[in-house]
């Protein structure tokens, strides 16, 4: 609303660039389940001079720049339609935001918390470019004398400002305004933040309102607006860019306009075509909105280096044919959880760039309590630093599933510091896992706490870094029916070759479930009000209490679990394998024990059959095989992984019961990992590390703070609902398929868990196997 000014400030030239932390909000991780039914290069060093001069290249013509938006960039910026757009941050601190008869936004402080950034207002949707200079206006009035700060900054990475000032704020609305010339790169979706929490010199505030209004932000002069930097270049081919296994389904897909009707493949090692094949399925692929079509040369089974060629779509990136092509990889996925282990030293020579004392050793309180508890250990979720029972559960779910179904592509050679003991790297690595989440059972009631987490997310800094009091949140139904089912897993599988350990973790599945019989009528997790860490919420937990009777039959043959399992209404049961919908793991489960009702598994074939139809079905229909039809959530290369992992179940049971769709499954399974390793729409292999093209800026702490991307991890990919603020300023016009962004920022499409590497590493192994 406009009203008179009082007072005016004028504040010109800033273009500050400071690194002090700033406040942030992070919608850290909220994957979603199997589909069912958060550096500049080195210099090239100077070539001598040639033989023989060179004609010179023509220059590469700049990227046209988009037009540079026009007029006040901030909507509704005199409020005249409520808040808007603007939201809070809390970190310690309570507050609402609302608007004001006067028709300002109005900050209403009952508690400024304990850093200047517990309270926080903020805005998304500014853009900023290098090189133009802006002008960034508005009226404010406290009702209590006090600081404010105000930042537009980088909105991850390590949050720092490109613009920073403070103010003593007055009772008298004022009103600022500055001019700021954008001298770093450009940003796409910076934040601008208005932090009002603790200052030192302001005392205790008690509650007081802050009151905001006239916000404009808009271009003053371009004339000294940079060149755009050019796109990431794609081939129009599209391939596994770490390649396939000689006997390994192979297909290209291609895209364009004019893609032609054949195409060779050529070895790189000779330059000769060594084979020739056509394209076929030519149309419009739905989720991509390209014209594409597909070549398979499955056929060529000999090893080497190749690259897909054809006239119309040029060439794709190499790959290769090879017994052992997948070898690196396994290591690489299984040592990323190594790399995330906590509570532990990573030495140098184990973890190079990646190396770290031991971190997050003390005592963490149990919350509500003044007690403390010892809950040391386990691995790092994900880009942060908490450690979550019902996505640990899963991820160290699949590796056990991998190394009984798959023992043969497991050694003891991963590169861990149980390496060479005699028993397979991936069972001492998921045993890390195993004994942190035995310490959070509790030892009167069996049920287990849900996550271990600072009261908030870390700034930008190394494990060691984070040394805010850890808190233990409540026990959960979720939490306790995950526990049990791997703690059961782990009572067959360590049975041989550590019967005591065993022991214990049977043991322990067994007081859990006993936990949960107890309290059938115990409400899902969410978060308390002061945390806000990563929440994973779940309000329905018969599918964890299905898998925990599944894999406790499995294990002891018990028939008091077969007769419970049997009660259930299949149809009742949340199906996946994520780490919220957990189905099909007590489905396979229950399919791969010993005297089975034939009644109840052909129900559970009835499910799986119509879950893997459904996937056929999506598959046919998409040109690069993707599972997930038109619609790509967060995390959705977990969901390819996932589906992945379905399809060789069903192969497992198919070949069980002979049955020739078998042979399809495999097929699904390896175009799920062909997928993931650069036979997509954005021409990426999601693995950190690998292929010609892969992920470089990833939202993983570690990684950003290091300025180099651990190698190994699978990123969430593709996130069609845009559900962070680059994702939203950058990808607005994509098409479904394509919503990915390699960039910090962009958590939603380049953070890295633990549960998105375990579906790959089952994935790998079973198509290693076959």
């Amino acid at each position: 609303m406009k009203k008179k000014i009082v007072w005016t400030m004028l504040c010109l030239a800033l273009s500050v660039s400071l690194t002090a932390c700033g406040a942030k909000k992070e919608a850290e991780d909220t994957a979603a389940p199997v589909q069912e039914e958060e550096e500049a290069p080195a210099p090239e060093e100077e070539d001598e001079e040639p033989e023989e001069a060179q004609p010179e290249e023509e220059p590469e013509e700049a990227p046209e720049a988009e037009e540079l938006p026009e007029g006040n960039m901030i909507l509704n910026g005199d409020f005249s339609n409520g808040k808007g757009q603007w939201s809070t941050y809390l970190n310690g601190g309570k507050a609402t935001l609302g608007t004001n008869d006067d028709g300002q936004l109005t900050i209403n402080i009952m508690d400024t918390g304990s850093l200047d950034y517990s309270v926080q207002a903020y805005y998304d949707g500014i853009k900023l470019e290098n090189g133009v200079v802006y002008k960034f206006a508005f009226d404010m009035a406290v009702s209590t004398p006090r600081t404010v700060v105000w930042r537009i900054q980088l909105n991850g990475g390590d949050y720092h400002p490109y613009f920073i000032e403070t103010i003593a704020a007055t009772t008298e609305m004022q009103h600022y305004e500055y001019e700021l010339k954008m001298e770093e790169g450009s940003d796409p979706a910076p934040r601008l933040c208005i932090n009002v929490g603790t200052y030192e010199g302001d005392g205790d505030l008690g509650e007081h309102v802050v009151m905001l209004d006239n916000f404009e932000f808009s271009v003053l002069d371009a004339s000294g607006r940079a060149t755009a930097d050019a796109a990431v270049e794609t081939p129009d081919i599209n391939v596994s860019q770490v390649g396939y296994l000689p006997e390994q389904l192979k297909k290209a897909t291609f895209r364009g306009d004019a893609i032609g009707d054949s195409f060779e493949v050529i070895d790189v090692a000779s330059g000769e075509s060594v084979f020739t094949g056509q394209i076929t399925g030519e149309g419009k692929n739905a989720a991509s909105k390209e014209n594409c079509g597909v070549g398979d040369f499955s056929s060529l089974t000999k090893e080497g280096t190749y690259k897909v060629v054809n006239e119309g779509c040029g060439e794709s990136y190499e790959f290769v044919i090879g017994s052992h092509v997948y070898d690196d990889l396994l290591k690489d996925t299984v040592r990323m959880l190594y790399l995330q282990r906590c509570g532990c030293e990573i030495p140098e020579k184990l973890g190079e760039d990646f190396l770290h004392p031991a971190c997050h050793e003390a005592a963490a309180v149990v919350y509500g309590t003044d007690q403390k508890k010892d809950v040391s250990g386990g691995w790092h979720d994900a880009g942060d630093y908490g450690r979550y029972v019902v996505s640990g559960a899963k991820a160290a779910a699949d590796l056990l599933l991998a190394y009984e179904k798959y023992p043969e592509q497991f050694g003891d050679d991963f590169d861990i510091p149980e390496s060479g003991n005699g028993q397979p790297d991936v069972l001492d690595e998921v045993r890390y896992e195993l004994e942190w989440m035995l310490k959070m059972q509790d030892d009167v009631s069996g049920g287990v706490y849900h996550k271990v987490t600072c009261a908030n997310f870390p700034g930008t800094v190394l494990a060691q870094d984070e040394t805010e009091e850890l808190v233990i949140c409540p026990i959960s139904n979720c939490a306790t029916g995950d526990f049990a089912a791997v703690m059961a897993m782990a009572g067959r599988i360590y049975k041989g070759s550590d019967a005591a350990f065993a022991d214990t973790c049977l043991k322990a599945a067994q007081k859990a479930l006993a936990y949960l019989e107890a309290n059938e009528d115990a409400q899902g997790f969410t978060n308390p009000s002061d945390i806000v860490t990563g929440e994973y919420p779940d309000d329905k937990c018969a599918d964890e209490k299905f898998w925990a009777l599944a894999e406790l039959y499995k294990t002891t043959g018990e028939s008091k679990y077969h007769e419970e399992l049997k009660a259930y209404r299949l149809l009742s049961v949340p199906a996946g394998l994520g780490w919220q919908q957990v189905g099909y793991y007590g489905m396979y489960a229950y399919l791969t024990s010993e005297n089975t009702d034939a009644a109840f598994s052909g129900q559970i074939m009835d499910v799986l059959d119509y879950a893997v139809e459904t996937l056929q079905k999506k598959q046919d229909e998409d040109a690069y095989d993707s599972t997930l039809g038109t619609e790509y959530p967060w995390g959705s290369n977990m969901s390819i992984a996932n589906n992945g992992m379905l399809y060789l179940i069903a192969c497992e049971m198919a070949e069980k019961n002979g049955d020739s769709a078998a042979a399809s499954y495999l097929c699904g399974a390896q175009s799920q990992l062909a997928y993931l390793l650069g036979n997509n729409a954005n021409s990426y292999c999601f693995v950190t590390g690998y292929g010609q093209l892969s992920p470089q800026h990833t939202h993983h702490r570690p990684s950003q703070v290091l300025k180099k991307s651990m190698k190994g991890m699978l990123v969430g990919g593709p996130d069609s609902n845009l559900e962070d603020p680059f994702a939203k300023a950058t990808l607005a016009d994509s098409p479904k398929a394509k919503c990915y962004a390699d960039n910090e920022q962009s958590y939603s499409c380049n953070e890295v868990t633990v549960y998105w590497n375990s579906p790959l590493i089952y994935l790998l192994s079973g198509v290693m196997s076959r």
